[in-house]
């Protein structure tokens, strides 16, 4: 699997790298991008096979929010039918792992995972990347994760948890900080099984009787920017764990979108916090708020909507200003020098430049920011 397959002429100062869910943890953390939530209930795998959505590089089918509880067993079967298919192609030769999306699974509770892992095969398990943790809390983690730990043993592979930060006991500040801090000891405890935080930015817009409209970001929601806030505090410094961006929630199907005027007038950022019109205005509110996620610290975002796809990776692909920075920063033992656009202190800004450098190996590098246009092949 790698980035920006749905624009394959593309030519990048430096390509983005291949990835598989065998790709080491520190490095696979970063290549998530746009993680597209579907129902459990779908029959997806001959759009896997197909290669339909040439964007996709992860993917959940989920047994929660997005299914009746009813339909759950109706799910269970389905996406053991989709791993049957999927494993019997690689089995065969006909796909590759190099094929196929990374594949997650929400679970509904800990009780339903467990009858949910009941029913895989070893051959299930290899076309498995994780499992998604809903309402992940102090009371379920250390159950979720002890139960992930006995998977991985009893198969001999490896299967990556992604907990999802999405209740009211992160929600409400009295019991947040308490709540996060017990999170993080229990991921601390199960690290190498952490590929990534999620967050619930619906689920907290919930518990308070709000919704952003299209033409707001996240971040203009005071109570849940608060909380997303301490949410990157707790698990984002010393770039202990990558945290992805919560959902957007809008989108316009259109299948000829295309840019209003002439792309080389365009300077993405300055174009978008400007609300100067682009694309149409979900596209456009998706890529301002991916601006301020990333300014913030979040790396990839939920999507629910294959529109979504290409501008979500597409903004995650590094430019060369970006590129040269991190480098030197890296490959310079301290002090303060002359950047691209101003100065690197090596100290303060290393953290920075290794998300950098990790970000440029999985979505490569582009020679500007104008060049992000090109990239997203609209």
């Amino acid at each position: 699997m790698r980035h920006h397959l749905y624009n394959p002429g593309y030519k990048f100062y430096k390509e983005p790298e291949e990835f598989d869910k065998y790709t080491p943890r520190d490095m696979l953390q970063y290549c998530l991008g746009a993680t597209m939530y579907m129902p459990g209930t779908k029959d997806f795998a001959q759009a896997i096979i197909d290669k339909k959505y040439p964007g996709l590089t992860s993917m959940v089918m989920c047994f929660e929010d997005a299914c009746k509880e009813e339909d759950v067993p109706a799910a269970e079967i389905n996406s053991i039918q989709l791993l049957d298919v999927i494993s019997g192609k690689i089995e065969s030769g006909e796909l590759t792992y190099a094929d196929i999306p990374l594949i997650f699974f929400r679970v509904r509770s800990v009780k339903q995972f467990r009858h949910f892992s009941e029913m895989l095969e070893p051959r299930h398990v290899k076309v498995i990347a994780g499992i998604n943790f809903p309402k992940f809390n102090g009371d379920n983690a250390e159950a979720y994760y002890s139960h992930l730990k006995y998977l991985n043993e009893k198969f001999g592979e490896i299967i990556y948890g992604m907990p999802i930060l999405e209740d009211s006991k992160i929600a409400f500040k009295e019991t947040r900080m308490e709540e996060l801090l017990a999170v993080k000891r229990v991921l601390d405890k199960y690290r190498e099984l952490v590929l990534n935080v999620r967050v619930g930015g619906t689920d907290f817009s919930s518990c308070f009787g709000v919704r952003r409209g299209i033409n707001y970001t996240i971040y203009d929601i005071m109570t849940v920017r608060d909380c997303l806030m301490d949410i990157l505090n707790v698990f984002t410094r010393l770039n202990d764990y990558t945290v992805s961006g919560p959902v957007w929630e809008y989108f316009r199907a259109n299948k000829n979108m295309k840019f209003s005027t002439d792309l080389p007038k365009y300077n993405l950022q300055d174009t978008l916090l400007k609300r100067k019109a682009i694309v149409n205005d979900a596209v456009d509110g998706l890529m301002r708020e991916l601006i301020l996620d990333q300014a913030n610290g979040f790396m990839g975002k939920t999507c629910i909507h294959p529109t979504h796809l290409n501008f979500i990776n597409g903004m995650l692909a590094v430019t060369r200003e970006e590129y040269e920075d991190a480098y030197q920063i890296m490959h310079t033992s301290g002090g303060v020098i002359k950047g691209s656009k101003g100065m690197n202190e090596i100290g303060p800004h290393r953290r920075w430049a290794e998300k950098i450098m990790m970000r440029s190996r999985a979505y490569g590098v582009i020679e500007s920011e104008n060049s992000y246009f090109e990239l997203f092949g609209v």
